[in-house]
């Protein structure tokens, strides 16, 4: 059985402002109702191929990963919580340390969270090659993308010879991201492909090259790994630890520097959806070379990708843009310029902006809050909370609140008082009270939350018991 790894982090700046920090592109839903998370998972569900998948995951996300796993029925093999981002090699040595402990003599599958795959099926029958490459060549693979334009938004692999099993190639090089000319030249030549990001490992010689290339990394997730904590469905992993470990991509770490190398070069339909310029690229087209989503009118307008979550946008006389229109920002840029979105999202946090950490309606375990107004010393929310779930039993030193139910019943802790409020009825929480919100019924509840104080802060909120173990 081949062990997926499914790994979950990223900054969420290419796709702003539907992505943010706190929920990055592979938690959007880009090309239909399921997000590349799901779409990720589900290309790996098959029980005659794959073992449940290892998510590795930022924590700020585990409790969307869980849902969204939730939501396919899929149980993951484990959700291990990242305590800091330290790119992909100490990610992939951590997988390889678990599945070791379970499995010596397993394959592992690297497969980023946030990539389109178009053609399961060849997909699969790549995947097939490459393990048969891994385990009887004990050789590290990548599945090097055929290119089909000269893209300079990718690194390349250029192929050596033949193998002499399963359609593989050796590597010569692996190449960064070109300027346009050179890249015209890796296309011309035959000999370039696409570097994906997607490996397939013979988990023990993983572990070797790990040990003699990057040991610090090895006895750093090691460590992390032996005082991890369970934290309901999840792996905590030690943060003093783990930070140990340098940040550095496996491309640097152990495929650059390796021996036995191969690629297994595909045509699947793949994206690693790096831009609003390459999601109008795989997407359906009007006649007019539009993508169009949501509520949109456009006239006279060409080769544009136009989308709001939040009223009308119409365009007259347009071409080449990509309008992004959330409830908080809204994004015009020319298709040429889609590449550096993160510039302007490193410029908009220097600034002090929050609009690039988190959306305007935030996920909670719990639900999601969404601020409505915010002026000097007020703020207004809409609390979604589900059915059956609760907030944590906590106060404030800053602030007051009142609560009025909008639909569904809340039951309502006060200090030592419960009371249940139903549609068209409030509550006062004074500074200082310790409070609970729950909801005890079979809707969601929502309710108009109006906050009054000094400081009005997420920060400004004193726990003392909570279900999720914030």
């Amino acid at each position: 059985m081949l062990h997926p790894v499914v790994l979950c982090g990223g900054s969420g700046t290419r796709l702003f402002p539907l992505s943010r920090r706190s929920h990055p592109k592979q938690l959007l839903s880009l090309m239909g109702e399921n997000s590349l998370f799901q779409d990720a998972v589900a290309r790996v569900t098959d029980s005659s191929l794959f073992t449940a998948p290892l998510v590795i995951c930022n924590e700020e996300y585990r409790f969307t990963i869980a849902e969204q796993l939730q939501e396919m029925g899929v149980k993951a093999q484990e959700i291990v919580l990242e305590p800091e981002g330290r790119n992909t090699a100490p990610a992939i040595a951590l997988a390889a340390a678990m599945i070791a402990d379970k499995d010596p003599d397993a394959c592992m599958l690297i497969l980023p969270s946030d990539h389109v795959i178009r053609d399961v099926k060849a997909f699969h029958e790549a995947i097939k090659d490459a393990e048969t490459i891994a385990r009887k060549a004990k050789a590290l693979v990548t599945f090097g993308v055929r290119p089909t334009s000269p893209e300079t938004g990718y690194g390349y692999i250029e192929m050596g010879e033949a193998l002499p099993i399963a359609g593989g190639y050796h590597i010569n090089r692996f190449r960064e991201k070109p300027d346009i000319k050179t890249a015209e030249d890796y296309l011309a030549s035959g000999r370039f492909l696409w570097n994906s990001g997607m490996f397939l490992f013979p988990v023990s010689r993983i572990l070797e090259d790990f040990a003699l290339y990057q040991s610090d990394i090895l006895d750093a997730v090691k460590a992390s790994l032996r005082k991890s904590q369970k934290d309901l469905d999840f792996t905590r992993l030690d943060a003093e630890s783990f930070a140990k470990a340098p940040s550095i991509s496996i491309d640097y770490a152990i495929m650059e520097p390796a021996h036995n190398r191969a690629v297994v070069p595909v045509n699947i339909g793949w994206s690693d959806v790096g831009s609003w310029s390459s999601l109008w690229a795989i997407s359906d087209h009007d006649d007019n070379g539009n993508v169009l989503m949501g509520d949109v009118v456009a006239e006279d307008s060409s080769n544009c990708l136009i989308r709001s979550e939040n009223g009308l946008v119409a365009t007259l006389g347009v071409k080449d843009l990509t309008i992004i229109n959330t409830s908080d920002v809204t994004l015009v840029v020319n298709q040429d310029q889609s590449q550096n979105v993160g510039t302007l999202v490193k410029k908009m946090i220097k600034e002090g902006r929050l609009e690039p950490l988190n959306p305007k309606q935030v996920a909670r375990p719990w639900g999601w809050y969404e601020s409505i107004a915010m002026g000097p010393r007020f703020q207004v929310k809409q609390i979604m909370v589900k059915p059956g779930h609760r907030l944590s039993l906590q106060k404030h030193f800053n602030r007051a609140e009142h609560w009025v139910v909008t639909q569904g019943t809340a039951r309502v802790t006060v200090g030592d008082h419960v009371d249940l409020i139903r549609e068209n009825e409030s509550i006062y929480i004074p500074m200082g009270e310790v409070h609970r919100l729950d909801n005890p019924g079979k809707v969601d509840l929502l309710l108009i939350e109006i906050q009054t104080g000094c400081y009005l802060g997420e920060d400004d909120i004193v726990r003392l018991e909570d279900d999720y173990r914030r």
